[in-house]
């Protein structure tokens, strides 16, 4: 991808250059108050990034709804990226990936005691929201770093360690959706991704050319992974110790598959093969007669499938599977953890601004 964008940087750069303009006017306009940015009095944090895609949105949202929700009504809102409807939708338990998107109903299968919705107009979304339930207590905005038009209490600025804002350049040429520099809107700046064991000095290395401002609170966190999760039956975990070394199918329908591939090539087993498929993508049966053929064809006695939860949730619709193929169909769940010790000190700041607002 890289190769293909230098080789195509006459066309790109400039296009690049005039939607950074474009970009920088609009951002300007929201800050001399020109557009209007709509407050409520409710805390709002939001939850976004500045690259496009695979910073780990999701697991941190499902972080922040793990700390909140036994003391607080939590409420997540987002878009509903690729769904197949408009307008304003408040999840139930039965909503599909096609009415709300992958990633809510996702969020609202692990925890149906909160309220999800999806509004691409989230100052609507808000107003929908409170008076669905007004007495909710807080809203995460999920993916709204760019979304203006609503004037978040605490927000959340994710970087992927791997894809670091100063290598990058703004779209097409680059993956900024807007410019590094933008970054001083945020409260709070994670770097997420980062090596288990990073030491301090990396991560003061990663700090000095991030540069953030003097009222940032910066805090690196990484992935761990739990037990293999069965796609379509939920009762038989199995834990990564107990797998011996089998062959391993990846299916993957995310923007950054690497991390995934990368554990299981160091803790389950490097004969790995690798079905990668765009982000978000809409699994189709002929792509499940692909997957079963790509399977069928891995010469083992010991063999599974592993997925991403998240794509879990997209594989899971289809019934019309072999039995054999749904019995060795593994997704792995993901969960943040915070380098140094940081977590008390993460948690302490979301917990005091939502109590005090």
């Amino acid at each position: 991808m890289r190769l293909f964008r230098i080789m195509l940087s006459p066309i790109l750069l400039p296009i690049s250059l005039l939607y950074g303009l474009v970009v920088f006017i609009r951002n300007r306009f929201y800050d001399y108050g020109l557009k209007h940015s709509s407050k409520f009095d409710i805390p709002i944090i939001c939850v976004g990034n500045i690259t496009v895609g695979g910073t780990g949105k999701t697991p941190h949202v499902e972080y922040l709804i793990n700390l909140l929700k036994s003391d607080f009504s939590i409420a997540s809102l987002s878009r509903g990226y690729k769904r197949k409807t408009e307008g304003f939708i408040l999840s139930t338990s039965e909503s599909t990936d096609h009415e709300i998107g992958d990633e809510p109903r996702q969020i609202k299968k692990k925890f149906p005691e909160i309220h999800v919705a999806v509004d691409a107009y989230r100052t609507n979304g808000i107003k929908q929201l409170l008076l669905h339930n007004p007495n909710i207590n807080a809203i995460l905005l999920d993916d709204a770093f760019q979304h203006r038009k609503v004037k978040p209490g605490l927000s959340i600025l994710l970087v992927d360690y791997s894809r670091p804002l100063h290598r990058d350049f703004i779209l097409p040429f680059g993956n900024l959706r807007e410019h590094a520099f933008e970054k001083k809107r945020a409260d709070i700046i994670v770097i997420t991704k980062a090596p288990t064991h990073l030491s301090e000095a990396d991560q003061m290395i990663f700090l000095n050319k991030l540069n953030p401002c003097s009222n940032q609170k910066v805090f690196f966190s990484t992935f761990s992974y739990g037990n293999l999760v069965p796609v379509f039956n939920h009762d038989n975990v199995i834990a990564v110790s107990d797998l011996g070394n089998p062959s391993i199918l990846m299916i993957s329908g995310i923007a950054n598959p690497k991390p995934l591939k990368k554990y299981i090539t160091e803790n389950i087993s490097k004969n790995i093969q690798v079905l990668e498929y765009s982000d978000h993508y809409n699994f189709k049966e002929s792509d499940f007669k692909d997957i079963e053929k790509k399977f069928k064809e891995i010469d083992s006695n010991s063999k599974i499938i592993i997925t991403t939860e998240k794509d879990a949730m997209r594989l899971q619709k289809f019934s019309n599977i072999a039995n054999n193929v749904k019995e060795l169909f593994f997704y792995i769940p993901i969960k943040v953890d915070f380098l140094n010790n940081q977590a008390d000190i993460f948690n302490q700041q979301i917990i005091e601004y939502v109590r005090k607002n």
